[in-house]
């Protein structure tokens, strides 16, 4: 009697994504779907920024771009920008000290608790962390009190409807955004590096400023770069903290549909907005990239 062998089993199909039977495409579908609906969302602006009021689906002109020349309108996008890099750069200069203690410490539970304590801010809503700014910037409020009883102050010290109180909110909603890709970025800096900076004679100092940092300058500058797109586009804080009288151009493009109802000229001022960070992004990039070829 012969004995049939029984084939063997084969094993299951593997898909690139590691998961059996599954697509990578289909693990991405979620994503897709959502950038597919941002870009529909910026196509429906960008022709709307081309019609005229009451008509913008039946007319052309480009009068609406041609109206952004207004000096009010030059001078919104001149504070909005200026204000995104002074809160980039001072964001970052905080946030470095915070990152670089999350990225080498040695406790779990230390870095769990940084952890949370930089992630607090992003579980408020902007409006309660702006009414708080409020609260603590007012002329008797919290830091005025303080300023007072230290004798750095007499009289209260006008932060609000001001830039610097703007600034300051806009820095405090942002901090989260540089901590994060800046503490990633020098966690997969190996420590031996450090050591290594050590033996050759190099204080921690050194090591930190010519070795650390610029092993970790690309998630430096994606923190830096996503800390100036957020802070561009801001639109609560400005508006609690600075009104009227710091007119970022959120609040400009907000004044333009909300009593106006003029939906072409506010979308012509988010396209310039979008194209202008956009162009600060890139230039930031190229800068970035020819910086690390003089470097290599």
């Amino acid at each position: 009697m012969s004995a049939i062998a029984a084939p063997a089993a084969q094993p299951a199909a593997t898909s690139p994504s590691g998961l059996p039977g599954i697509s990578p495409w289909l693990l991405l579908a979620p994503v897709l779907a959502l950038l597919a609906v941002l870009v529909a969302a910026s196509l429906v602006v960008l022709r709307m920024s081309l019609g005229v009021p009451n008509s913008e689906w039946h007319s052309y002109t480009l009068r609406n771009y041609t109206d952004l020349a207004d000096p009010y309108f030059l001078r919104s996008l001149w504070l909005t920008l200026r204000l995104a890099f002074e809160s980039m750069v001072c964001a970052m200069a905080i946030a470095t000290p915070v990152a670089l203690a999350m990225a080498r410490t040695e406790s779990r539970l230390a870095r769990r608790l940084m952890l949370a304590c930089v992630l607090l801010p992003l579980l408020v809503n902007l409006l309660l962390q702006g009414y708080g700014w409020l609260v603590i910037l007012g002329p008797a409020g919290l830091l005025n009190h303080g300023l007072q009883a230290l004798g750095l102050a007499r009289r209260p010290v006008m932060w609000l409807y001001r830039e610097q109180g703007v600034l300051l909110g806009l820095i405090q909603t942002a901090f989260p955004l540089a901590v994060l890709p800046m503490s990633s970025a020098l966690r997969a800096v190996p420590r031996t590096f450090d050591e290594a900076a050590a033996t050759m004679g190099a204080s921690r100092r050194q090591a930190l400023i010519h070795v650390i940092l610029p092993l970790a300058a690309p998630g430096i500058v994606s923190g830096a770069l996503l800390v100036f797109a957020y802070n561009a586009s801001a639109f609560a804080v400005p508006l609690l903290l600075g009104g009227r009288r710091v007119p970022m151009l959120a609040i400009y493009v907000h004044d333009q549909i909300a009593p106006l109802l003029n939906w072409p000229a506010a979308s012509a001022s988010g396209v310039v907005l979008i194209v202008a960070v956009f162009a600060v992004l890139g230039l930031s990039q190229r800068l970035t990239h020819r910086l690390q070829e003089v470097r290599r």
